[in-house]
């Protein structure tokens, strides 16, 4: 496809892979976090970048796993202006150039516009986006029946080279909240070894909407906003610990998998029990 750039290239090495047995959502962040900065210099983008003072929304969609050993590469192009800057990234099996994984990212401009130059000179270098559209998802109503999955502080590792919460540190401490979330209605360590089960995610919408710097409180609360045969939608809320305000908001969409078929397997009656108990009001 034309106007698509490869951003970055490298492989899925095994400690990087979780209990569900394959490449773990945060890293998939860790190397968009190295392939975003080499995309917005090559658009003339990355003083912008490098400020981020504006929102940021991604929605991923994972077509196929990449598992330990796994050679892949990332490219990037624009995409479209719609509500100030979208970008396209696609993971890409490198051993037969299938994308496995589709990221649309939008960049809200409405405070600072891209100025006519800037606008004249992507428009020349836009592609055509292939991958899935992002499917719009209930919203939840309010702060009811949200539970506290995770909290810590923002450590010198988790930080980005212009000093904020990188996206890797941040899908990390969700990472955690998801597994929180899953001990909580009885998918808990012990389930999983004894039943061979993960919980596998096939779509995230991650949505930016401030930073944190080094040695910031965070909290992260969680919620069931939808509850299928073999599927949970989980929406988590990254909030300041001190002031409350959100930082970030993360829709997980996922299903019970059988480790050994490699396909979604019902949940137990026990667990949707549980799990029917923390769904929330959306709308």
């Amino acid at each position: 496809m034309q106007n698509w750039i490869e951003t970055y290239r490298g492989t899925v090495p095994p400690w990087q892979c979780d209990v569900t047995e394959h490449f773990t959502i945060a890293y998939y962040f860790d190397r968009l976090d190295e392939a975003e900065p080499n995309f917005a210099e090559a658009l003339g983008l990355g003083d912008l970048l490098g400020g981020a003072g504006f929102p940021r929304h991604f929605n991923v969609r994972f077509a196929r796993e990449l598992r330990a050993g796994s050679s892949f590469h990332v490219e990037s192009a624009p995409i479209g202006f719609e509500g100030g800057l979208q970008l396209g990234h696609r993971f890409v099996d490198s051993t037969n150039g299938e994308t496995v994984t589709w990221i649309e990212e939008s960049w809200d401009m409405a405070a600072a516009p891209l100025s006519p130059e800037r606008q004249q000179a992507i428009t020349a270098r836009l592609a055509i986006w292939e991958g899935p559209a992002a499917e719009e998802r209930p919203e939840p109503t309010g702060n009811t029946g949200f539970i506290p999955t995770a909290r810590g502080r923002v450590k010198p590792a988790d930080l980005d080279p212009n000093g904020r919460f990188s996206l890797a540190g941040m899908v990390h401490r969700f990472t955690d909240a998801c597994i929180q979330a899953g001990s909580a209605i009885g998918m808990d360590a012990e389930f999983m070894e004894k039943e061979r089960r993960g919980f596998s995610t096939f779509e995230l919408a991650l949505r930016l909407l401030g930073a944190l710097s080094l040695d910031e409180p965070f909290r992260i609360d969680t919620g069931i906003a939808h509850l299928g045969n073999s599927s949970l939608r989980l929406v988590h809320r990254m909030c300041h610990a001190q002031s409350g305000q959100e930082i970030a908001r993360l829709g997980q969409y996922g299903v019970n998998l059988d480790l050994d078929a490699r396909r979604p397997a019902k949940w137990p009656d026990e667990i949707r029990a549980r799990a029917s108990q923390l769904v929330i009001e959306t709308a």
